[in-house]
């Protein structure tokens, strides 16, 4: 079992850069697949990106592709995702997610979840 804790959103003008984490509790992180999804209001929640437990695969949906990366730190049980040319479009409450030994871009396939943090994009 994993818990996780977003920190890192803010107001951003557009054109920004934004860098959120997630700190995990648990002595079994690496065995986690990690993710970040989003949800903007009125809108169901969106995969982002994905990050294999070792660190060597990474998964994006196609609008943040360029701009976003994520990155873990397994001695640390962090995960983040460095958000850059960022855009009114990307404003949404952001989700950290862990799926054991799962690969997956849908929420139903992640079963733990923080409490989101707020990036908002201002033009």
């Amino acid at each position: 079992q994993v818990q996780l804790v977003e920190s890192g959103g803010t107001l951003v003008q557009a054109g920004g850069s934004l860098r959120l984490s997630c700190a995990a509790s648990g002595r079994t992180f690496s065995g986690y697949v990690m993710g970040w999804f989003r949800q903007a209001p009125g809108k169901e929640r969106e995969f982002v990106a994905a990050i294999s437990g070792s660190g060597d695969t990474t998964q994006y949906t196609d609008s943040v592709k360029g701009r976003f990366t994520i990155s873990r730190d397994n001695a640390k049980n962090t995960v983040e995702l460095q958000m850059n040319s960022l855009k009114p479009e990307d404003t949404a409450v952001y989700y950290c997610a862990g799926a054991y030994r799962i690969w997956g871009t849908t929420p139903a396939q992640y079963k733990y979840w923080g409490q989101g943090t707020q990036v908002t994009v201002s033009s």
